[in-house]
This record gives structure tokens, C-alpha cells and sequence, in this order.
């Protein structure tokens, strides 16, 4: 942090607002920031120290494996805690501000599919696992799909205006569309080199049934988003947290919504 600068006898700090933004705060901090910048923060430096947590937790994990010399949990474990600062980088090589809010949901996703699912076995121990994170990544990814059409929809370089009927009809076949080749990529892992990934469902021991659940829940999971997505467009005025991630999307990168 740099030091106060002197200004008419009264002191400056400079603060990040999350945005990106450096102001000059005067002192007292707590007094003269204002209350959404402090509560931005607050979310912000929560979501970090959950990340933080998540993290720790891999690590842990990963340093166990490899005592126990059980090499494919330690690099498993090691690709997940990898794949958790992927945001991070993001956001640093392509200049895309992505809301706490999202990275976290993004992350959570990871730890909760890839370690507590695979390497803690949930999969099997709860049958419900499988089908509740299918649910998650067709929310996760009708959100992407909505911004991916979103920014091309109001971007000035793309002369183009698309309904928000169509914006929402895209959310939904972008998450169902992503979520139908994950299955492709779970039929050759298990073809090609043995895998269990496409696991026995309800007396289904050829994984079909799982598939198509799968498949099912993706669907219902970006329905919600794409519905969410369209009143968010037809009434921009109602909020619900889909809005207001998108509002903090839409604050944090203006370049790409500028007409």
C-alpha cells in the first residue's frame, strides 16, 4: 500500500474498490469509504479466505498421498489445486474481471466433483451426488452461455441486437450442449482405459440411466438460469442474485458493454 499522501493537512489513502478503481480515501477509512465499496470488500476477502480454506484442504490431502505413496490421489489432488487458481489467471492474462461470487461457485464446483466426488468416493456413498452437481454445472454453465451472448449483444465492434428470447435459448443449449460432451468424455474414458465413470443407477448397471439423468438435470439447471436470465432482460429493475451477479460482471469489465 502506498503511503498517505498530504493533502491540506488531511490524510489519503488509496483503496482498492474491487473494481479495479485506486480512489484517494481521506481518514478516518471506516468513515469516509463508502458503504458498498466496504461491503464489496467484505465479500471479497470472504471468498478468499474460503478459496484459501478449500486449498489447504487439497493440500493436506495431496501431502498425505504421497506418504501413503498413493501416487494417483496425490496427482489427482494436485491437478484440482492447480484448476482452483485458474480464475485467478484468468482474470490476469485476459484483463476479465470475474465476480467473487462466480469463482467461488466455480471452485466449489471443482473441490466438490473432482476431490470430495472422486478421491472421497461420494459418488458412490450418496447416490444423489452425481445427479446435484449436474444440477450446479447446468447453473454454472447457463450463467457463462448468458454472458458469452450477453457481451456480444451489447458490445459496440458487433452490430448485432438479439431478443432476450434468443439470449435465453442460448444459455440453455450452451450448458446442455457443454454438458452433453462431458458425457462423450466420460463413454471414452471408460471405453479407452477402463474408467468408471459413467457409474451403475437404479438397477442400470450399463450406465445409460446414469447418462440420461445426467443429461436431465443439466437440463432443468439451465432452464432455471435461462428463465432467470430472460426476466433479468425483460425487467432489469427485479433483482435475484443471478442479477446481481451479472450487474457485477457488467460493472467490472465496461469494455465489453459499451454501445
Amino acid at each position: 500500500m502506498k503511503p498517505p499522501l498530504d493533502r491540506s493537512g488531511e490524510g489519503y489513502q488509496r483503496v482498492d474498490d474491487g473494481l479495479g478503481k485506486v480512489p484517494e480515501i481521506p481518514f478516518p477509512l471506516h468513515a469516509a469509504i463508502p458503504e458498498c465499496i466496504l461491503s464489496r470488500m467484505g465479500i471479497r476477502i470472504t471468498h478468499q479466505r474460503i478459496t484459501v480454506a478449500l486449498q489447504l484442504i487439497l493440500l493436506t490431502e495431496a501431502v498425505f498421498a504421497i506418504w501413503g505413496q498413493r501416487w494417483f490421489t496425490a496427482f489427482l489432488t494436485a491437478m484440482i489445486i492447480s484448476i482452483t487458481f485458474f480464475p485467478l489467471l484468468f482474470e490476469r492474462r485476459f484483463r476479465i474481471h470475474i465476480p467473487p461470487e462466480l469463482q467461488l461457485a466455480a471452485i466449489g464446483f471443482v473441490f466438490a466433483s473432482l476431490f470430495l466426488g472422486e478421491i472421497r468416493d461420494y459418488y458412490t456413498r450418496f447416490w444423489w451426488w452425481d445427479m446435484a452437481l449436474h444440477t450446479l454445472s447446468g447453473f454454472l454453465l447457463g450463467i457463462l452461455g448468458f454472458l458469452l451472448v450477453h457481451m456480444l449483444n451489447e458490445t459496440e465492434r458487433i452490430h448485432v441486437h438479439m431478443k432476450p428470447g434468443f439470449v435465453a435459448f442460448f444459455a440453455f443449449m450452451f450448458a446442455l450442449g457443454v454438458g452433453a460432451l462431458w458425457e462423450v468424455f466420460e463413454f471414452a474414458m471408460d471405453s479407452l482405459f477402463g474408467m468408471n465413470m459413467q457409474k451403475p443407477m437404479l438397477g442400470d448397471p450399463s450406465g445409460l440411466t446414469d447418462t440420461m439423468w445426467d443429461l436431465i438435470v443439466d437440463a432443468l439447471g439451465a432452464l432455471v438460469i435461462s428463465v432467470m436470465g430472460w426476466c433479468y432482460l425483460k425487467n432489469p429493475a427485479e433483482k435475484s442474485f443471478l442479477e446481481r451477479w451479472i450487474d457485477s460482471f457488467i460493472e467490472r469489465n465496461p469494455r465489453f458493454f459499451q454501445r
